[in-house]
């Protein structure tokens, strides 16, 4: 059947479910929008450099808790193949990248694997094809970065190649949205890129919604977390304000958000978790240095969330000290060590941070986590510890228990009533005298 030439192939060739959609990067955000796009009875590769995953996908098993074993055996009944063979790229008439984008040790944006993707991929970029990158990164990495790859290639963006930045906008357990039904926000290169970026999309999202550039989409993404980072960070204030008053802040918030109008509810925990909050605005504040701007707010709801580890410890201190005891040699269990609820994804968990801490000043550090049976491996991290099977009388053994992620499924009553002191950072118990707020 040949490519496409031009944008009016490339549409055609959408139209007709002719397109191979290649995914480059299989994890949280690959691999559901893999299933979104299978589902649309479009053909798609799947690359990644892990042979783990690519064998453990071929095999039609899933390799994230959320995503089922039948939606893989779905996936590869409609022939999705994963591959690490990135010459293959050359038969994708759509190359979307999906790749981390963390930060470096000085927290500046690294953008290692997406230019180790495009200078895998480079060789392979033909005419007709459409690459998106849907990274979160700062306004202009499109432009800067993977637009010379393709002018390198001798391909013109807008006539026979298409750029566009699309951002991912994943929320891992969240059973109310799945990769179809939340709008799409895309910026082309070109007034064609964004037209072939709303073909194709649209093929396999409900609605795609257009910016007028990629620098645009890329601000989009970024001031999403940022406005989540920001109003995360004033919540954990006002905790820490409202605990010093006796006041439950969790109390609060539920009644504030009964206003009908001018008031979003967000809750505080024991700081920031996830592939997103913690990491993207930064990628901003960097950005801003080059046209001599400080982002102050963006700073400070990141001092603030970064801060509240140590206070859930410093809570936990003064608790066992009222008690009697040290820190030092107690035996601690954290409880739920996810990012956030109801998923297995460790990316950022603060819950690793209050788990360091305590290690470090001595104490003897267990953890629970029905999602996540082993500590994994992480780049910046290191427990040799496996998860604890709950009863009565194994809770009884800890000096303290610091719920940290609220899993459903958990009985935490029998958890309550069994602890020796109970450190809740997730507003679980409100109103209990015997329970510690941190």
């Amino acid at each position: 059947m040949g490519y496409a030439r031009t944008f009016e192939e490339f549409a055609s060739r959408v139209r007709d479910k002719q397109v191979v959609v290649g995914i480059l990067g299989l994890g949280y955000v690959g691999i559901p929008l893999a299933l979104s796009v299978a589902r649309s009875e479009l053909k798609v590769i799947g690359f990644d450099v892990l042979e783990d995953r690519v064998e453990e996908l071929n095999a039609g098993r899933s390799p994230i808790k959320h995503i089922s074993q039948d939606d893989i055996a779905g996936l590869r009944s409609a022939g999705f193949e994963a591959t690490t063979d990135f010459s293959r790229a050359a038969e994708c008439d759509a190359l979307i990248i999906c790749v981390p984008t963390p930060l470096n040790e000085y927290r500046e944006p690294d953008l290692s694997y997406v230019v180790a993707t495009m200078d895998t991929i480079s060789p392979h970029l033909r005419e007709g094809q459409l690459l998106s990158l849907e990274s979160t990164t700062w306004p202009g990495t499109t432009k800067e970065v993977l637009l010379p790859y393709v002018e390198q290639a001798g391909l013109s963006v807008g006539e026979n190649f298409f750029l566009v930045y699309s951002p991912e906008r994943e929320d891992p357990g969240n059973a109310s949205f799945e990769t179809r039904t939340i709008p799409k926000v895309a910026g082309g290169h070109t007034a064609q890129c964004l037209k072939a970026a709303e073909a194709l999309y649209g093929c396999f999202i409900d609605r795609v919604v257009a910016v007028s550039s990629t620098e645009a989409a890329e601000m989009v993404k970024l001031l999403e977390n940022i406005h989540r980072s920001i109003n995360i960070g004033l919540a954990n204030e006002m905790k820490i304000l409202a605990d010093a008053m006796g006041l439950d802040i969790f109390e609060v918030i539920d009644a504030a958000k009964t206003k009908p109008f001018g008031f979003t509810a967000y809750y505080p925990g024991p700081g920031i978790g996830g592939h997103c909050i913690p990491i993207d605005p930064f990628y901003l504040t960097w950005k801003a240095r080059e046209y001599g701007l400080h982002t102050r707010f963006i700073e400070l709801a990141g001092e603030i969330n970064a801060s509240m580890p140590q206070y859930v410890v410093d809570k936990t201190v003064k608790a066992l000290n009222a008690c009697g005891k040290s820190l030092n040699g107690a035996k601690v269990l954290a409880l739920g060590i996810a990012y956030k609820r109801d998923v297995d994804d460790m990316r950022e968990s603060p819950s690793v941070f209050v788990m360091e801490r305590l290690r470090d000043w001595g104490a003897d550090v267990h953890y629970s986590d029905p999602n996540v049976p082993v500590f994994p491996e992480m780049r910046e991290h290191s427990f040799d510890l496996r998860s604890v099977d709950l009863s009565p009388e194994v809770v009884a053994g800890y000096d303290a228990v610091i719920l940290l992620t609220d899993h459903r499924g958990v009985d935490y009553e029998m958890i309550r009533q069994n602890a020796q002191l109970f450190v809740d950072t997730r507003g679980k118990f409100r109103g209990d005298a015997a329970v510690i707020r941190a």
